[in-house]
């Protein structure tokens, strides 16, 4: 494994728009990546294995819930700081930043949105330390980017909810002690349910063989005649508005997360560019890889300002469904172009795991792909400037 040698860009001196405190939270997570996930990712990548061992360093940084009050546990901070964790866990690997992303957005932020009060009790300030690690249960089988056809439902039998159906692609699922479950009641509602581990009929099989975010846990939901209690229903919102909430949330860490796999691959390619020689001169100074490394500092450059400006947004309360969207797919398309450019420019040795670069491209083609596939937020978009819905 090479030194981390990671020297962020900042072409437009974007660390002035930021306040003490969001330069504080981002220095402890890249000092954090820096020495507890580049040493190890390459390894974990090559078994298809999770490092647990992480979970507590990254409850230390404050990835788990980072906005959530810190009377329930979180560190109380805004959606910038969020955004800059999840930039900075990201450059180290995408799939350690999924897993933080579901236990912040699509974990923690249900139940302290659409919670009662009980359940934010008992389950926040755990999940908030890792004590409790958690998943999201929507995605099914059938049903990925048409959540609202779901099929899993469950049924009221007096004293509690009988659970069935199934979910997939679920990250976290091998190993979480939650799942904040989506399910269509009897009148085709959908809902919220807690379901814990350990309840009967509950399991969650592991995916094998992915080729992308392989250092990170992927399984199943199943749910054969699962009890679940009815107070582990989240009481205060319902219908499909309520998980695409959580995904408003994950989107925009997401956003922010492949600003951070782009930086890794720009930030490689430069010093490589400077230390290669063929034809008697470093690589960096020919014309062609002069034009890789100018277009991706212009479009991470880009994409800076677009995060930034849509935390502002979101700090005030004011950013649209659709302008996540857009920020999303912008933002893991351009990782993925830089990630592919970077890897041309260091030949052969781009693929190899002595650098980053391989495997932020493959994880990066499931990140475009996930909670909103790159089309359908091309969709949202224009739906928003149309008003006409093309997903049908």
């Amino acid at each position: 494994m090479r030194p981390d040698l990671f020297q962020a860009p900042d072409y437009y001196n974007l660390d002035d728009l930021l306040t003490d405190e969001h330069k504080i939270v981002r220095d402890a997570a890249r000092e954090w990546v820096k020495r507890e996930v580049s040493p190890i990712i390459e390894d974990y990548a090559q078994k298809a294995e999770f490092p647990k061992q992480i979970i507590n360093g990254l409850a230390e940084i404050g990835a788990f819930g980072p906005y959530i009050p810190e009377e329930y546990g979180g560190a109380g901070l805004d959606q910038i700081s969020y955004g800059l964790i999840m930039q900075e866990i990201e450059r180290g690997d995408s799939g350690v930043r999924s897993t933080a992303s579901v236990q912040s957005s699509l974990v923690m932020y249900p139940i302290w949105k659409y919670g009662s009060e009980e359940q934010k009790v008992k389950y926040l300030p755990k999940l908030a330390s890792g004590e409790y690690m958690g998943c999201f249960g929507l995605t099914e089988p059938d049903y990925g980017s048409n959540p609202g056809g779901m099929v899993t439902n469950f049924k009221d039998k007096g004293d509690h909810y009988l659970l069935n159906g199934a979910k997939m692609w679920i990250s976290n699922a091998p190993f979480a002690d939650i799942a904040v479950v989506w399910a269509k009641n009897e009148e085709g509602r959908i809902y919220g349910l807690i379901v814990e581990r350990g309840m009967e009929g509950f399991t969650t099989p592991e995916t094998h063989n992915k080729w992308s975010l392989r250092a990170s846990a992927t399984g199943e939901l199943i749910f054969d005649n699962v009890k679940v209690p009815k107070e582990n229903l989240l009481p205060n919102k319902s219908g499909l508005g309520a998980p695409l909430g959580c995904l408003d949330s994950a989107r925009y860490g997401i956003a922010w997360g492949a600003i951070g796999a782009a930086m890794d691959c720009y930030d490689t390619a430069l010093r490589y560019s400077k230390e290669r020689i063929q034809f008697d001169k470093p690589i960096g100074a020919t014309q062609l890889q002069q034009k890789k490394l100018a277009e991706m500092i212009t479009e991470i450059t880009k994409a800076q300002l677009l995060t930034w400006r849509l935390g502002v947004l979101r700090n005030e309360g004011k950013a649209t469904t659709a302008q996540i969207s857009m920020a999303k797919r912008n933002n893991v398309d351009m990782a993925l172009t830089i990630a592919r450019d970077a890897r041309q420019m260091l030949g052969g040795m781009g693929i190899t795991g002595e650098y980053s670069i391989m495997r932020h491209m493959m994880n990066l083609e499931s990140v475009v792909t996930y909670e909103g596939t790159h089309d359908i937020h091309l969709l949202i978009t224009g739906m928003d400037v149309t008003g006409f819905a093309a997903f049908k």
